[in-house]
C-alpha cells in the first residue's frame, strides 16, 4: 500500500507538470496572436522566458526563500538534539545532511527548500521546536527529508517559476489587447480548426491562464504533501509520530508573518485559511492525510 501511493503521487506529480506546460504552450500562443496574428511566436517566448527564469531562479532558491521567511541558519552547538535529529534523517533517507535554519515564530510548522539535495535547506519554527517530542520531530523532519529526496523542493521551485511567467505573460497580453493587437490579423484565411484554437488561445492568455496555473500549483503543492507523508512513514515506519504532529500543527494559531508565496512550501498552511472550495487550497485537508496514514 506505503509503495504503491508514493508511486501513485509521482505519477501525479508528473502529470501536473505536463498540464503546467500545456497551459504556458497555450498563454504563449495566445500572446503570439495578439503580437503578430501566429501562435508559435509567442510560444517560443512563454518557453524561451521560462527558462531564462527558472535559470535565475535556480541559482540559489534557498537562500532567497529563507530570507523571505526570516530563517536563521543554527549549527550543532545551537540545538544538538534538533541538528542530530535533522543528520539522522538524512542518513535515513540517504541524501546529504542539509542547512538547518529556526524561524522564530510561536506557530509549529517546518519546510525544505532547494535546488537538489546537494543544496537544501530544512527550517522550524520556535513554536514546532517546543510543542514536539521527539516521534513527532522525526515524524516532521522525514517529511520534509522525503521532499528533498524526491526532488520535491525542485519541482515547487519549477512550479513557482512557471505560475510566475504565466502571470507575467497574461498581464502584459492584457495590456497589448487593451491597446489594440493583432487578434483579427489574417482571420478569413484561418481554417475552423485554426480559428477554434486562436480563441481558445486568447481566452487562456487573457483570462483562464493565469487561474489554470494557479489551480495546478496549488494540485501539485498538495500532491506534493501526500507524497512527503507516505515517505515519511517509509523512513521512520511510525505513522503515529506524524499523525500526532500534524494535529498539534493543525491546532496551533497562524503564523505571525509568513511570506505568502512560500505557503506552499510549508507542512500546513501556515496561514491556517480555507478557501471556499478545496480546488483553491494549497495543502490538503489534515483529516484526509491522517485518514491516509492510518491506511499505511
Amino acid at each position: 500500500m506505503l509503495y504503491q501511493q508514493i508511486a501513485r503521487n509521482k505519477r501525479k506529480t508528473a502529470f501536473l507538470l505536463v498540464i503546467f506546460v500545456i497551459i504556458l504552450a497555450l498563454v504563449g500562443g495566445g500572446l503570439g496572436y495578439l503580437i503578430n496574428g501566429e501562435p508559435f511566436s509567442g510560444i517560443a517566448i512563454a518557453l524561451i522566458g521560462s527558462l531564462i527564469y527558472l535559470f535565475i531562479v535556480l541559482q540559489n532558491p534557498g537562500n532567497l526563500v529563507m530570507s523571505m521567511n526570516h530563517g536563521r541558519e543554527i549549527h550543532e552547538e545551537d540545538d544538538p538534539e534538533l541538528w542530530h535529529i535533522v543528520e539522522d534523517m538524512a542518513l535515513a533517507g540517504q541524501v546529504p545532511m542539509p542547512r538547518v535554519f529556526i524561524i522564530n515564530d510561536p506557530s509549529p510548522n517546518a519546510f525544505a527548500t532547494g535546488r537538489d539535495p546537494k543544496h537544501s535547506y530544512v527550517a522550524v519554527t520556535t513554536g514546532l521546536r517546543e510543542r514536539l517530542n521527539r516521534s513527532e520531530l522525526e515524524g516532521v523532519l522525514d517529511h520534509e527529508i522525503s521532499h528533498i529526496r524526491n526532488y520535491d523542493i525542485l519541482v515547487s521551485t519549477i512550479g513557482v517559476a512557471l505560475a510566475a511567467v504565466i502571470s507575467f505573460i497574461s498581464n502584459f497580453a492584457s495590456r497589448i489587447w487593451w491597446w489594440g493587437g493583432n487578434s483579427d490579423r489574417d482571420d478569413r484565411d484561418s481554417s475552423p480548426l485554426e480559428a477554434i484554437f486562436k480563441v481558445v488561445a486568447i481566452v487562456f492568455t487573457l483570462i483562464l491562464g493565469p487561474l489554470a496555473a494557479g489551480l495546478a500549483q496549488m494540485a501539485l503543492s498538495r500532491n506534493r504533501e501526500y507524497l512527503a507523508d507516505a515517505g515519511s512513514v517509509e523512513l521512520t515506519r511510525n505513522p503515529q509520530g506524524l499523525i500526532s504532529a500534524l494535529e498539534k500543527i493543525s491546532n496551533s494559531e497562524p503564523m505571525k508573518d509568513p511570506d505568502p508565496s512560500s505557503a506552499g512550501l510549508y507542512i500546513e498552511n501556515p496561514l491556517h485559511n480555507r478557501g471556499l472550495s478545496s480546488l483553491f487550497d494549497t495543502h490538503p485537508s489534515t483529516a484526509d492525510r491522517i485518514k491516509r496514514l492510518k491506511n499505511m
